[in-house]
């Protein structure tokens, strides 16, 4: 029996040199770890077949499904800064596209499934512990609303990868609007590839931006989009006080989902220069350089497109620098109202950025944890003796006070009731993130102990993280001291 996957391809009807054809590598003995039914059948996928035999031979790569065309995608980057102009798809294949039943077009990706043309030495694979951080955290962020990709399924392969150590290797099959990068525009514009960035423009806005293609200057319109989408992906993140870790432009989706979760993290206690992952030694991709490091992204997404903008560099260059001034507003639109929101403020006042940055600078100074105190401040916007709970977050109680004061002032000034208020904040406020100590401990248990428990567990937690849960209660806590995790790792 075939696994049954209702195809429809159209990035494998591009160009050549768009992509390397190649199978996946046949995995030793994959066995199941999980499959995402829900968004199986949002896929139009019965996730019944998926978990036979022949399903998970064709989750780890192992048979093809009918319609499958597999090809490692062709890009280049900036790396940290740096440019390579060849990068491409070293460790992932995708399989195909399939129409959603909302008839929005998904990609099908095997990520850890053997070398490609573009592995530049690598083994192709993937271990099981990154495999489970990005399910983790990836279905963790679309359950908080947040523009990404999904995992639709996890499997072991029955081989080990090595890395500092033998690891066992699995394979995840990632869902995506497309795996369109800025670094897919900068591979062919480093070759001076004027008439490929035209088909990958063309295919961009018919995929993700149709609107653009009536545009008096379709290319520019494009840029206009991917930037809105880009400023207002990274104000949520910043909101729920996500950090992605790795911010190359190879890792930035012109479709505005989060993609390529490696070392990602959220906040335990506030920081703006928190970072986690260990590759960033200077810190460039820190929480607070989050919107920077965007503009900067796009920047180099805007100077693929100068040739095609207008024949005139300097009039291209311009009108690209007019595109990108709108990244600030659309940003801080976002930011500065995702705040408000989380503060319980409906109607805006001049005052509130700075009534927000102060209580982030005070939490900052304090060692307070970001998700517990907006949390706990719902509790507080209810009733006024729910704010011991957030000054017994702060290093000094006190410090909270002041800010407590003038926060009860500006609340006054709205016109809801406070239990509508509450109500309001904790569908902004979430009680539950994948918070780094929980996601390390389901996998250290099912690397060291084949249990796959807790992983499981976490993710009925993270499928609602704005209900309280009280039976749960353990997973909205912080970390211990000897819990913290202060590090994370790529899986290369």
């Amino acid at each position: 029996m075939s696994a049954q996957i209702p195809f429809n391809n159209s990035y494998a009807r591009l160009p050549a040199d768009f992509f390397a054809q190649v199978a996946p590598a046949v995995a030793d003995a994959p066995e199941l770890i999980k499959v995402n039914r829900a968004l199986a059948d949002e896929l139009g996928i019965d996730a019944d077949i998926l978990e036979t035999p022949e399903g998970i031979e064709m989750l780890a790569g192992n048979r093809l499904p009918d319609g499958a065309e597999p090809i490692a995608m062709a890009y280049a980057g900036h790396q940290f800064g740096h440019f390579v102009p060849q990068l491409g798809d070293g460790r992932a294949i995708l399989l195909g596209e399939v129409v959603d039943r909302s008839g929005a077009r998904r990609d099908l990706q095997l990520k850890g499934a053997g070398r490609t043309p573009f592995s530049r030495g690598g083994d192709g694979r993937a271990a099981l512990g990154p495999v489970m951080r990005e399910y983790i955290v990836s279905e963790a962020m679309a359950a908080l609303g947040v523009p990404t990709t999904r995992a639709l399924a996890a499997v072991t392969t029955g081989e080990s990868v090595v890395r500092e150590t033998l690891l066992p290797g699995a394979v995840l099959t990632r869902v995506a609007s497309s795996h369109i990068r800025v670094g897919t525009f900068q591979y062919f514009a480093a070759r001076g590839d004027d008439a490929a960035l035209r088909t990958l423009s063309a295919h961009a806005i018919a995929r993700h931006y149709p609107d653009a293609a009536d545009a008096e200057n379709p290319y520019l319109a494009l840029i206009e989009a991917v930037v809105g989408r880009q400023a207002e992906l990274v104000a949520r993140w910043l909101n729920l006080g996500f950090i992605h870790g790795v911010m190359n432009t190879d890792n930035m989706a012109i479709s505005g989902e989060t993609i390529d979760y490696g070392p990602c993290a959220f906040l335990d206690a506030y920081h703006p220069g928190t970072v986690f992952s260990a590759i960033d030694r200077q810190g460039r991709y820190a929480y607070a350089n989050q919107p920077s490091i965007a503009l900067w992204n796009l920047t180099r997404l805007a100077e693929t497109l100068l040739p095609l903008i207008d024949t005139d560099e300097e009039a291209a260059i311009a009108k690209a620098r007019d595109a990108l001034s709108g990244f600030s507003d659309r940003f801080n639109a976002a930011y500065v109202g995702g705040l408000q929101a989380k503060l319980g403020l409906g109607a805006a006042h001049e005052g509130d950025l700075a009534l927000a940055q102060d209580l982030l600078e005070r939490m900052a100074a304090n060692t307070a944890d970001y998700t517990l105190t907006f949390r706990r401040l719902c509790d507080a916007a209810e009733s006024e003796k729910a704010e011991a709970g957030v000054r017994a977050l702060f290093d000094d109680p006190a410090a909270y006070d002041e800010w407590g004061t003038r926060w009860r002032a500006r609340l006054a000034e709205e016109t809801w009731d406070a239990g509508e208020r509450a109500a309001a904040m904790r569908q902004v406020n979430p009680a539950f993130i994948p918070r780094n100590h929980r996601v390390e401990a389901a996998i250290v248990a099912a690397v060291e102990h084949q249990d796959y428990g807790p992983f499981e567990q976490l993710l009925a937690v993270l499928a609602n993280p704005y209900d309280d849960q009280p039976e749960h209660a353990a997973y909205a806590e912080a970390p211990r001291p000897e819990e913290r995790v202060t590090q994370t790792f790529c899986g290369t």
